[in-house]
């Protein structure tokens, strides 16, 4: 599969810039490959858009690296001496553990129909449009009345489950986890910086498993080499302004985007299908 530099890099910077969004960052990548001529269900290409999400999990790495130190001394700390598990950042780091789990479960077994028949501009625009309702639902019922240090096991599992629905494109993974995080009581902030902690095992599992298939005879090292390094740029910048977003705006702000997006997607597969 050929994919030029100047395409890499702008995928690299859809994925780094909607990675985060409520918007869905693979919706988006199927739609702009889709305007690029690209096969949207070829493999490669699917390796491709796995693989440049490794740009934007270690804009969360860099974005939060004194966080994810401070976790892995709790659990060095907790291993050594029980009474250190009474720490919230013990418990904090073992929730990202169990709610990354199920999308783990739930990709691997998936993964054929994920990357085949999910893969279409169809499957997108509907879900773009379907999900947007949830969003709002969220956000009218939203108590935010519990902060991070207030996470709960159950928390983690129900936000880590809805993030399974993320790999149906067009849903938004950041978009599901934040809604399922308010709708548990959890303030906006919390709930997004949990979404945070828990795209870097599922987007580097993904990232992970899709390489030998990018770099091989694939779209190759160069634009895989470039998606990547664009996306990191641009998700670091989008990390830092969503959280400051979040913290004064619902994010039901997103969903008219989310439906004109989805409507004019749509809009062009009927007028193709008619002609």
């Amino acid at each position: 599969m050929s994919l030029g530099l100047g395409d890499a890099l702008l995928l690299g910077v859809v994925e780094g810039l909607t990675e985060f969004l409520p918007v869905s960052s693979t919706g988006h990548l199927t739609i702009v490959e889709g305007l690029l001529g690209l096969e949207v269900d070829d493999e490669s290409v699917t390796a491709f858009t796995a693989v440049i999400q490794a740009g934007a999990i270690a804009a969360v790495l860099v974005y939060f690296r004194r966080d994810i130190a401070r976790l892995i001394r709790a659990v060095g700390r907790g291993l050594r001496n029980p009474e250190a598990r009474q720490d919230p950042d013990w418990r904090m780091a073992w929730y990202v553990v169990a709610g990354s789990m199920p999308i783990g479960i739930v990709g691997l077994a998936g993964k054929s129909v994920i990357e085949g028949p999910l893969r279409h501009l169809v499957v997108v625009t509907i879900a773009l449009i379907v999900w947007s309702p949830v969003l709002v639902y969220a956000e009218r019922r939203a108590r935010q009345d519990r902060e991070e240090r207030e996470l709960t096991l159950t928390d983690a599992l129900v936000v880590g489950g809805v993030q399974c629905l993320a790999l149906v494109p067009g849903v938004s993974r950041s978009g599901a986890t934040i809604s399922a995080g308010l709708l548990r009581g959890l303030d906006r902030v919390s709930a997004t910086r949990l979404s945070f902690f828990l795209s870097i095992p599922a987007l580097t599992a993904a990232a992970v498993l899709e390489l030998p298939a990018s770099l091989g005879e694939g779209v190759g090292a160069g634009p895989t080499l470039v998606g990547t390094l664009v996306s990191f740029v641009v998700a670091y910048a989008s990390i830092a302004w969503l959280l400051r977003f979040v913290a004064h705006h619902p994010i039901s702000w997103f969903v008219p985007y989310r439906v004109l997006v989805g409507l004019a997607v749509l809009g062009v597969l009927l007028g193709q299908a008619l002609t």
